[in-house]
Formats: C-alpha cells, sequence, structure tokens
C-alpha cells in the first residue's frame, strides 16, 4: 500500500529522477484536459497530495473497460496502478483472490472509510434479489451498497456502469440499472463507452487524485473535457457532410474516398465524446477512421437504438440544415451560385479593364495633339 504518500515521493521511492516527475506531469495534464498554464499547480499537487487506495468493482460487464484501461500511453495505465494510486481491489488487476481478497476490500472500507475511491465497472442487476451476479457468494448489488457508503467518490466506467447497459436491453429480464441508481448520495461521474478511451479514464482518475475533487461535469454528470463536444464536431469527415457528400453503400466509391456516413446510420450528430479528436490505442483510429459508422456507445440506451446502420432521421446540426439530402442540392446550388458569380466577376473585370484601356488610350491621343500644338 503507498496511501499516505504523494506521487513525487513516490517516485523518490522507486528512485527516479525529477526530470521523470515533471515529464509525468506535463503527460497528466494533457491527459485531463487541462490549459497547459495549471502545469505549475499539477506539479505543486503531485508533490504534496498523498495518493488515495482505490477499490475497483465489476458488475455485469464484459471486462472491455478494463482491457480498455490498461492500454492508456498518456499516463501508462501500470504507472497510474503502481505510482499514481493505491489499488487496493480489483478482481481482475489484483494478484489476490477468492476470499481474502473479499476480506481485503472490507478492511479498507474500514480503515480507509470516507478517504478511498469506488471505481465501479457494469451494470448492477436488481431482480431475484441480485442474485444473477454474485461474488463471493454476495450479490453484487449488496457489495457495491456497503463499498459506496464509505467512499469518497464514485466513477462509473462504461456504458454498462453509467447507463445499465447491454444487459439493460429489452426486456431487461434481470432490471439492470445504472450503478447511480443504486448509490445516489455521493459524487458520482459517469465515463460511458463500450468501452470509454483510455485516456479519458486514467485523466479522470488523476484528476481526482490530484485535485480531490471530480472534474466539471455537464448535466449528464460527465466531464466536459471530455464529453463537451459531438463527434460530428471533431470528425475529420465533417467537411464532406457540409459539402453533401454521402457514403450511399459501405463499397461504393465515395466509401473508397473517406465521404461521411450519416446516411448508413452514423450517430456521430447526436453522440457526444473524444473519439474525432483523442481516438483509441494510443490515438491510432476509431471506428469512424476505419469506415464504420458511429454507433453513439457512449450515449444513454445505445443498445435499443438499432438497427445501427440505418439512417438517423434528419439530426439539426449548428451552422448546417437539418436534412442530409438538401445539404448537396444546397451545396450544388451554392457551387452554380459562386460559378454564376465568378463569371460574372470576370465579365465585369474585363468590362472595366478594356474601359479603362479605352480611356487611357484616349488621354495618351489627346496629349500627343497638345502637344504638337505646342
Amino acid at each position: 500500500m503507498i496511501y499516505g504518500q504523494s506521487l513525487w515521493e513516490a517516485f523518490q521511492k522507486q528512485k527516479l529522477t525529477r526530470r521523470n516527475f515533471v515529464k509525468t506531469c506535463i503527460a497528466l495534464t494533457g491527459a485531463m484536459g487541462l490549459s497547459h498554464n495549471l502545469l505549475p499547480e499539477v506539479i505543486a499537487r503531485a508533490q504534496e497530495r498523498p495518493l488515495i487506495p482505490v477499490i475497483w468493482m465489476h458488475g455485469l460487464e464484459c471486462t472491455g473497460c478494463s482491457e480498455s484501461f490498461i492500454r492508456s500511453k498518456a499516463p501508462l495505465a501500470s504507472d497510474v496502478i503502481l505510482k499514481m494510486i493505491s489499488l487496493e481491489y480489483d478482481d481482475t488487476l489484483s494478484a489476490a483472490s477468492g476470499m481474502d481478497l473479499e476480506h481485503h476490500r472490507e478492511k479498507i472500507i474500514k480503515d480507509y472509510s470516507g478517504n478511498y475511491l469506488l471505481i465501479a465497472e457494469g451494470g448492477v442487476p436488481l431482480d431475484h434479489d441480485g442474485y444473477t451476479c454474485t461474488v463471493g457468494g454476495i450479490p453484487y448489488v449488496d457489495a457495491l451498497k456497503e463499498t459506496g457508503k464509505s467512499a469518497a467518490a464514485v466513477l462509473e466506467f462504461g456504458s454498462c456502469a453509467a447507463w445499465g447497459g447491454i444487459q439493460a436491453a429489452k426486456p431487461n429480464p434481470t432490471n439492470v440499472v445504472s450503478v447511480s441508481d443504486v448509490i445516489t448520495n455521493k459524487p458520482i461521474v459517469k465515463v460511458p463507452g463500450c468501452p470509454p478511451i483510455p485516456e479519458v479514464m486514467t485523466g479522470v482518475v488523476m484528476h481526482y487524485i490530484l485535485f480531490g475533487q471530480l472534474p466539471p461535469l455537464d448535466s449528464a454528470g460527465r466531464p466536459k473535457q471530455f464529453f463537451g463536444n459531438r463527434i460530428h464536431d471533431t470528425c475529420y469527415r465533417r467537411p464532406f457532410f457540409d459539402s453533401g457528400m454521402f457514403v450511399e453503400r459501405l463499397d461504393d466509391a465515395g466509401s473508397k474516398a473517406g465521404w461521411c456516413l450519416y446516411k448508413m446510420g452514423c450517430r456521430g450528430p447526436m453522440t457526444y465524446n473524444s473519439c474525432g479528436n483523442m481516438r483509441w490505442w494510443q490515438g491510432l483510429s476509431y471506428p469512424i477512421q476505419s469506415g464504420s459508422p458511429c454507433i453513439g456507445c457512449s450515449s444513454k440506451g445505445f443498445w435499443d437504438n438499432d438497427p445501427f446502420f440505418e439512417r438517423l432521421p434528419n439530426v439539426v446540426t449548428p451552422n448546417t440544415i437539418s436534412n442530409a439530402d438538401q445539404v448537396g442540392a444546397i451545396a450544388a446550388g451554392a457551387t452554380a451560385v459562386g460559378i454564376a458569380v465568378h463569371a460574372g466577376a470576370n465579365i465585369l473585370r474585363h468590362k472595366l479593364s478594356d474601359d479603362k484601356d479605352n480611356q487611357n488610350r484616349n488621354s495618351d491621343g489627346n496629349n500627343t495633339t497638345i502637344g504638337g500644338d505646342l
């Protein structure tokens, strides 16, 4: 356990240099979506603020959020786990298992009441007395309530924890709900996605670790720095949308040329996330870049918004018209108008140029006559 020591003290204990410490703080500042002007404050906090214990619990889910988390690049997930937090319980990443691990969770709850961070991954089933998801013979919903009661704050990782997830899809046979439907009296931040972007998860964790409070949240409880824009707003295919150039089939020429996937059912115009600017796997790619329309996996209830490859109803988007079919027509009309205006401007310019040349010739002739008379 490294609870009680700061990040700087953890670096010193492992004989890492001050230079490495500052480089880590720079990476954290960027990962948390903070201005570079706040770097001195991040360094000061990392020097002074003690690292806190973390309990990471799993409900009904596929462990995809953990798989995403361990692929974080800035900061590295290994640095977060081994140097920046005191991960005390995680039935996926912990070395211990079985009842020994469950007893340790109970000990952390008792010894650090009000001072540990609860990370919850997965939905919470309520029907059948919660026995459709048990850990150590205890229904997950009961263990979650017990752990959440003494937590300082709660992070909901993934759309399962944030909204209920795929297991909550109609008809939702086990009555799965979100974590915030069960824990209602604690500061909670939602980090939806199926899975979330790795650096979004590590960024939210480190924001709380360093500042002792949750990052600024939107009306849905999501961190603004990561969910403040729609994917449509940062999509590199947006110019094709504005120009009315759409993929009509996933194997047509437009698809190969990278045109807009809106007509293929892309949920980008209604989905808030950082996919377009942060991307997955250390910035390598994201679904739209790979040629697949966005299915809105960070949106509430996305699993029931099928079929995924069916075009959405007309979506109102800022600074554009709402009907995608009209975009092309208007773009074409604007192009035609532009050509006409350009042609008219050329004719006018040539006419003015000719008039000026004639005027110059007349002026030269008059000057010659006057000179001769003199």
